[in-house]
């Protein structure tokens, strides 16, 4: 890697780390893994950076990567072995003060608890603000199955939560 090239990664690493970390957390629900995975993520970048075509931008590019990153952790034995952990000791919530906290604690709860699939076209589109279109080209599947795709994560946050998150949710 020429000394250019390195001040480009570095530039790259310092625009989208940020980023990258809160789709990552948003997959993976952990901070520690959430930093490992976009960690690996630039090692990945800048061991394979030419092999980016710019057929799209860089942020598009790091963020599949991170994507699959997620999903391939999500698939690993640690990651049984953690969630089988942590059903059988429990975790400990801490309560929020106020009611609207706890509203959107529960929409983020709920949000995580949905299956993958799900939970990452309700995170691009709410929670990142991408168009449908963005998400289609962003997950690689056709505009109808992203709205497919929001139809049933709403249908099942719907009765997952009470009807004032439900409120809170819909009108963000």
């Amino acid at each position: 890697m020429l000394l250019s090239d390195e001040h480009a990664f570095g530039e790259a690493m310092k625009a989208h780390s940020d980023y990258l970390l809160r789709i990552a957390y948003l997959y993976v629900k952990d901070w520690q893994v959430a930093e490992d995975i976009v960690q690996d993520t630039f090692l990945t970048y800048y061991l394979k950076f030419e092999q980016f075509e710019e057929r799209s931008s860089l942020k598009t590019y790091l963020v599949r990567i991170v994507i699959n990153k997620c999903k391939d952790y999500l698939k690993s034995w640690k990651y049984r072995k953690l969630t089988l952990t942590n059903q059988f000791f429990g975790s400990k919530k801490e309560t929020a003060h106020t009611i609207e906290k706890e509203e959107r604690l529960d929409i983020a709860e709920a949000v995580l608890a949905l299956p993958i699939h799900l939970r990452e076209v309700i995170i691009h589109y709410y929670y990142e603000e991408l168009s449908v279109l963005e998400v289609a080209t962003l997950l690689a599947i056709s505009d109808n199955t992203v709205k497919t795709r929001l139809r049933r994560a709403r249908q099942l946050l719907k009765g997952q939560l009470s009807q004032d998150a439900w409120e809170v949710l819909s009108h963000e």
